[in-house]
């Protein structure tokens, strides 16, 4: 075989693997991630603020309502995925818990969420309408995950993909109506995007009762076991639901007026650019290291950490070079934010670069208790640093944390890789059976 035919026979396959996830998933989150630029580039700056402060208090709140309730299910039914009563028993003991954390969470994130836009001086009105619309669409949002777990479980995943796409790219196409007849405001960017999240809640509701044929019961059994397996994960996803905002959250509590939010906002979407491409990590790279033989790990590994780094340095460069091709995304209200987009491309580049060597590290099992705890427990500490030295009621300072923090975080990954080679894998017990 030529070297031509055997770099054909490696490279065709990992084309159709993209493409496919481009025309199924991406184009859901392609869809979702134009809307988001369209509403940076149509709202008037106030009014963009309170969107982006909305919607990524809900992103934080949407994780905090699961704490990872919903993703137990594919390891407790295991390999009885035909079982359809068991399944339908886990799922009503997986919605009984979901109450119970909702009512336990949804009062205690409206008083943060008042508190954290107290200096904003959106009025009280305003605040109310929010906390609804936060309420509502959290819960709906906890549905979709839930039900949407069972439609992967049943291997449903072209229907799954399908009410992604139509909710994507329906409220995009709503929203380009809207702006073309000249009645786009706050109220129709908020209600369509709520109204996005509603449709694939029922849409998955009623797949999943068509699927399981049963509403099932929930036990106390089963709600310890989905407990007992929940609840190692429940610290890691309250940092990562706080920390996925921690820029917009930090701006709003500290900053005086809505251009810092919205600024910040804006720029965050820039961010989402790269995660687009992240989504493709545990679909691609994931399953192909974690098959990959082990004399050909360490040399496929560098090859491809030193590739992505690359991509990652030019994608940075391209940022401090040439800042107004990003800009031009933001459109006109947001030209002045030279500096600061450069800073954004900067954080994002690097934290892509620690998310694929992690998801690397995750499929070879070079994951361990220290490498997490000392990651949480350093940045907590670089951000405590930063709120008592350094004034976060500027957008570049902001932003300089979220680099420093980015590099942080890279340096503990690289640390994990070192000894995943060195010491090798977190062991695990093999069964007998």
């Amino acid at each position: 075989m030529t070297v031509l035919a055997r770099a054909g026979s490696f490279f065709i396959p990992k084309f159709r693997q993209v493409a496919h996830f481009l025309t199924k998933q991406g184009i859901a989150m392609g869809g979702n991630l134009l809307y988001g630029l369209l509403c940076v580039r149509m709202l008037p700056v106030p009014e963009y603020a309170k969107f982006a402060v909305l919607f990524g208090y809900m992103g934080s709140l949407t994780v905090l309502l699961d704490v990872g309730v919903s993703g137990t299910l594919a390891p407790l039914v295991g390999e009885q995925i035909a079982n359809l009563p068991l399944i339908a028993s886990y799922v009503a003991s997986i919605r009984r818990l979901a109450m119970q954390v909702y009512l336990a969470v949804a009062p205690l994130a409206s008083v943060c969420f008042v508190l954290l836009v107290r200096k904003q001086h959106w009025g009280a009105l305003i605040v109310a309408q929010m906390l609804i619309v936060l309420m509502a669409t959290g819960w709906f949002a906890r549905v979709s995950s839930s039900y949407g777990a069972v439609l992967i479980l049943r291997r449903d995943r072209s229907h799954y993909y399908r009410v992604q796409m139509m909710g994507s790219l329906g409220s995009l196409g709503l929203l380009t109506i809207f702006w073309l007849l000249h009645w786009i405001n706050i109220y129709v960017a908020i209600l369509l995007n709520v109204g996005q999240i509603v449709f694939m809640a029922s849409s998955y509701y009623r797949r999943a009762e068509q699927l399981l044929g049963a509403h099932g019961t929930p036990s106390r059994s089963q709600e310890k076991a989905i407990v007992r397996l929940a609840l190692p994960n429940v610290p890691m996803s309250i940092f990562y639901a706080t920390q996925g905002q921690v820029m917009l959250m930090l701006i709003t509590f500290f900053g005086q007026n809505a251009s810092s939010v919205a600024s910040i906002g804006a720029l965050s979407r820039l961010s989402q650019i790269v995660i687009f491409f992240a989504q493709m990590n545990p679909i691609l790279v994931e399953p192909f290291f974690a098959r990959l033989p082990k004399p050909r790990l360490k040399r496929t590994y560098l090859l491809a950490v030193f590739l992505i780094s690359l991509c990652a340095a030019a994608y940075a460069t391209l940022a401090f070079l040439f800042p107004e091709i990003f800009l031009w995304i933001l459109g006109p209200k947001y030209s002045q934010l030279r500096y600061e987009v450069s800073l954004v491309a900067l954080s994002s580049a690097i934290q892509y670069v620690a998310g694929f060597m992690w998801v690397i590290h995750s499929s070879r099992r070079f994951v361990y208790w220290w490498n997490n705890v000392t990651n949480i427990v350093l940045t907590l500490v670089l951000e405590a640093v930063f709120i008592w030295r350094v004034d976060l009621s500027k957008i570049e300072n902001v932003l300089i944390l979220n680099v420093a923090g980015a590099i942080l975080t890279l340096l503990v990954v690289i640390s994990a890789g070192v000894y995943g080679f060195w010491y090798g894998p977190q062991k695990i017990e093999h069964s007998t059976v």
